[in-house]
């Protein structure tokens, strides 16, 4: 009874995002290299011309990268003694096309076309697989496909709160994390450290939420399926579910094997749904699509909320969450998560209730796997900690310097100067 507690605990409790947030000391960090150049522009669809979000873009044969954001546009910073002749842009479904870097200086504003890819495997291939046969020979392979020594991952960070479609949080942050090896299932150990942070929060009174749901920067550590096996891979997870085999895809201009999962049995908690895409030659994981059951609604709010004031109903109404892995010298890496949440609450006596929208999303932008110190337990960022820091640092429009980040959407920076006035 006890392990099947501590297994729940695990598969649910992923981290906290305190949507009250309590104002905490600002934390200081060394700059990155100050010399760089950068590579702007959009990604679109070449036939609806409609622009990309998530896709991403990276220097080959380096670890630099990151994604477009929610309206298609990127912005990749790049030393100036890193050894680059090209950008590429991938994403699934689409083929990858490259950027050619001439010379080491800003190229901003281009527009860039993707052609979806069409790809179909060979059927007598697709058959020889069970769905779950070909789950479980991914799973033994995660040690073959993955890291299996220490690596430290530098990664963007940022978490949004609305209501009723209106910004009332912005939080982002530069981090550092520190994971041990894939494919022991353990991952108590990894580490996540904040390096640089800022913050903007409403003024308004009834601004302030004051629950706590699953968010947070350890959303790095619990939310990467492929080495936190408890959450959707281990057996016990897997036998809670039915595997399907779906119409193949490409990813990075690899094919992929593409899984559906659907929960087949009752539990006193909420089950998830969605679909993993396996590499076809190496059989490692490469992205993770997966939702929280609300059929139940009693079930997945024990699942999300954590914290509610008295006399307040929470209702959530969809979780979503997006896990993208990248093969890069023979290895899988994480590479981007995303995690999307609404919900809505109202008060005992009120006739309405109101909806809330709570993204958190981060992008590896670096990667080390040799002479790096590891993240202590007392400077690492805890499960019960809120992401925050001096709202002033929002003024300062170089503030992040040459570290790569998630560019903000148009309506982000609108809502960020409008929270700004109000702090005037």
């Amino acid at each position: 009874m006890k392990t099947t507690t501590i297994k729940k605990s695990k598969r649910l409790i992923i981290s906290l995002l305190l949507l009250s947030m309590i104002q905490l000391p600002p934390l200081l960090a060394q700059e990155p290299l100050e010399n760089f150049f950068s590579i702007s522009g959009v990604v679109r669809d070449q036939v609806t011309k409609k622009t990309l979000p998530f896709i991403d873009i990276s220097v080959p044969g380096t670890n630099i990268g990151t994604v477009t954001n929610q309206d298609g546009f990127f912005l990749l910073k790049i030393g100036e003694d890193v050894a680059v002749n090209e950008v590429l842009i991938s994403s699934m479904g689409y083929v990858s096309i490259r950027i050619p870097v001439k010379e080491k200086t800003d190229k901003l504003n281009g527009i860039y076309f993707l052609f979806a890819g069409v790809h179909t495997l060979d059927p007598a291939v697709v058959e020889g697989w069970d769905a779950l046969r070909l789950v479980e020979e991914a799973v033994k392979r995660i040690q073959t496909n993955y890291s299996v020594s220490p690596i430290l991952l530098t990664g963007f960070y940022r978490e949004t709160a609305q209501k009723r479609g209106r910004f009332i949080n912005v939080s982002e942050a530069v981090m550092s994390i520190n994971k041990t090896a894939y494919g022991d299932g353990v991952v108590t150990r990894d580490r996540v450290q904040i390096v640089k942070g800022r913050q903007l929060v409403s003024t308004k009174p009834s601004d302030t939420l004051g629950v706590r749901i699953l968010g947070g920067p350890n959303i790095s550590i619990f939310l990467d399926v492929v080495k936190n096996t408890d959450l959707l891979l281990d057996e016990e997870a897997r036998s809670l579910v039915q595997f399907k085999m779906e119409p193949a895809t490409v990813i990075d201009a690899r094919p992929q094997y593409v899984v559906s999962f659907r929960p087949v049995v009752e539990k006193p908690y909420a089950l998830h749904f969605g679909t993993f895409y396996i590499d076809r030659e190496t059989l490692a994981f490469t992205r993770a699509e997966f939702f929280l059951d609300m059929s139940n609604i009693g079930k997945a709010t024990e699942a999300i909320l954590r914290k509610k004031p008295a006399g307040m109903r929470f209702k959530p109404t969809e979780l979503y969450v997006l896990v993208n892995y990248k093969q890069l010298d023979g290895k899988t890496h994480l590479s981007y998560i995303r995690n999307e949440m609404k919900f809505s609450c109202d008060w005992k006596r009120r006739l309405f209730s109101t909806n809330y929208t709570a993204i958190s999303e981060m992008v590896v932008t670096e990667r080390s796997d040799r002479d790096f110190m590891p993240i202590s337990r007392s400077s690492a960022f805890g499960l019960s900690e809120s992401l925050s820091t001096k709202v002033s640092h929002f003024y300062d429009e170089n503030f992040w310097g040459a570290y790569n980040i998630i560019e903000p959407t148009e309506s982000l920076e609108s809502a960020v100067s409008k929270l700004k006035r109000q702090q005037r």
